[in-house]
């Protein structure tokens, strides 16, 4: 009984590799130095505004838009990821034709392209002038310096997440799974609703989350081709740099502070849901 319960509270495991000590030691430091330290000094700084500047910050009707825009962007980027990357990595680990190997290179471009880059290469693209944009202008669509041309940038910067998640999981799926499942008499669409996607549904959620933090603060690809109009297609990265260029510290170590904590709650709601269904279905725990 004894050494039951001494096994159960035990700190950490017994393990051939030694450094345990050092390597949590040097894990939390990292950790200290590189996150917690700065968010400690944005909440610091942003306490520091009283509740009734805070919430004159936060009632902002710019505020509001920029973050309305950065949030449902992000959003709606991310979805769009989500389905659509699954899609991409099905097809690049289910099925061999010419100039695959190409296509998987090209997915992993925005994470070498610099984001500036990037945003010049689609305002090109979708302006009224651009290659795709010419096409689109007669039929009074309008994508550059449009709150659609920031969905787009972020789908851009947002789809490898979900790619590359998704496509190991995807990888360790036995191709005798699908079959059995047809042997069984179960169509196409049962197969994919009820065999597949519930494995591969926390790697999903995973990409899904990576890529919507990963396009909540995105700055560089966005400001080129969102216009910038303010109340229209302002993000909040960018209304939090106009006011340090204004020098008005408070109003951007506020915005900054709504950001965090919004970002923070729907990131845990995500986990919360992908732990539970990890501890539901198989696949990807």
């Amino acid at each position: 009984m004894h050494a039951a319960t001494r096994s159960r509270w035990q700190f950490r495991q017994p393990s051939v590799i030694p450094g345990f000590g050092m390597a949590l030691g040097f894990t939390l430091i990292w950790l200290i130095l590189i996150v917690l330290i700065p968010i400690s000094g944005l909440l610091l700084k942003t306490s520091t505004l009283g509740w009734p500047a805070f919430w004159s910050i936060a009632s902002d009707p710019r505020v509001l838009a920029a973050l309305r825009m950065s949030f449902g962007g992000a959003l709606i980027a991310a979805v769009v990821n989500a389905i659509f990357g699954v899609i991409l990595a099905w097809v690049l680990v289910r099925y061999r034709f010419p100039g695959k190997r190409i296509i998987d290179a090209v997915v992993d471009l925005p994470f070498a392209l610099p984001t500036a880059v990037a945003g010049i290469a689609l305002t090109t693209l979708y302006s009224p002038n651009g290659w795709i944009g010419q096409f689109l202008s007669p039929l009074g669509i309008k994508v550059a310096f449009t709150p659609i041309g920031v969905v787009i940038a972020l789908i851009f910067v947002g789809l490898p997440f979900v790619v590359r998640t998704v496509q190991p999981i995807m990888e360790e799926i036995d191709r005798e799974v699908e079959e059995a499942a047809a042997t069984l008499g179960a169509n196409r669409f049962q197969t994919i609703t009820r065999v597949l996607l519930p494995g591969l549904a926390p790697a999903v959620l995973t990409g899904f989350a990576l890529s919507f933090a990963r396009a909540v603060g995105e700055y560089g690809s966005v400001i080129f081709i969102a216009g910038n109009l303010p109340y229209v297609s302002e993000i909040a990265p960018l209304l939090i740099v106009i006011r340090l260029e204004e020098y008005n510290y408070a109003a951007a170590t506020g915005i900054a502070a709504i950001m965090l904590i919004i970002s923070f709650v729907m990131l845990l709601v995500i986990n919360l849901i992908q732990t539970w269904s990890r501890k539901r279905y198989g696949y990807g725990a």
